[in-house]
């Protein structure tokens, strides 16, 4: 390594110190991160991989920002892992990610770093949809962290957001028709309490990577009024520096719920 490379690491360093400082010391913490990971394949394609190694080094980022997330202490996590669109990917792909969120579930389940911070781990979505394997997995994830409640790390697999408030609203109805709920009783909780993330805080600031500017069938409804934050990078570059200056802009934003 030449002395401008080593230079160039100090610096970029002391960047990542200073941004730290900065995010910590601000009086706008994030409460809860959700995070729409996108950019595994076109990571693979443009580095001449195989998209099966794009979905792996994915998913090495995601136990580093685990990391990053609980040295921040952001109590609530979500990541976006598996819409129910990607569901229509070659079968091949989806048998590929399957048996990295069995190995990622198991792999976090039995991780020291998870049980001495008390993360729970929690997953929503279409779990019938899902191989019989993956969801052995995720009831083995859950069970392992249950009692815990200082950190929650949700993962959406087999998750759409519309369906979700289908689901919702279907709840709804049933209960109207049996007489269970007013009509004057329908309002915005009633709704939120119906959703997969009912016992959730909405999220404060969603991450995309990848460049796409779009929320993609994302908790729709829970992001009424969260910060939105759209990065170039793909996925599997991710740095902490990335994540940082997300904060840090979601800090400078403030938050005004739509006043």
């Amino acid at each position: 390594m030449g002395i401008s490379e080593r230079m160039g690491d100090v610096l970029g360093l002391a960047v990542e110190a200073k941004l730290l400082r900065e995010v910590l010391e601000h009086h706008l913490q994030v409460n809860h991160l959700a995070i729409i990971m996108d950019g595994n394949r076109r990571f693979a394609w443009r580095s001449n991989l195989a998209t099966g190694l794009g979905h792996r080094i994915g998913k090495q980022k995601l136990e580093r920002v685990l990391d990053w997330v609980l040295e921040l202490k952001i109590p609530w996590f979500t990541v976006y892992a598996l819409s129910t669109e990607n569901l229509n990917r070659p079968q091949d792909e989806l048998d590929g990610l399957f048996d990295l969120y069995v190995e990622g579930l198991r792999d976090i389940a039995d991780d020291e770093r998870i049980h001495e911070h008390k993360v729970r781990v929690n997953i929503i979505g279409r779990r019938e949809l899902l191989p019989e394997r993956v969801n052995a997995a995720i009831d083995y994830a859950e069970s392992k962290t249950a009692d815990y409640d200082q950190f929650v790390f949700t993962v959406c697999l087999a998750y759409g957001s519309r369906e979700e408030m289908i689901t919702a609203i279907q709840s709804i109805a049933k209960d109207f028709a049996a007489g269970d709920i007013s009509l004057e009783a329908i309002d915005q909780q009633a709704v939120s309490d119906r959703l997969y993330t009912s016992d959730m805080p909405d999220p404060d600031l969603v991450i995309r990577t990848s460049g796409e500017e779009r929320i993609s069938n994302f908790l729709l409804w829970q992001m009424a009024y969260s910060e939105l934050y759209f990065t170039d990078v793909f996925w599997p570059s991710f740095s902490k520096k990335d994540l940082l200056k997300a904060i840090r802009t979601y800090q400078d934003r403030g938050r005004r719920y739509g006043e």
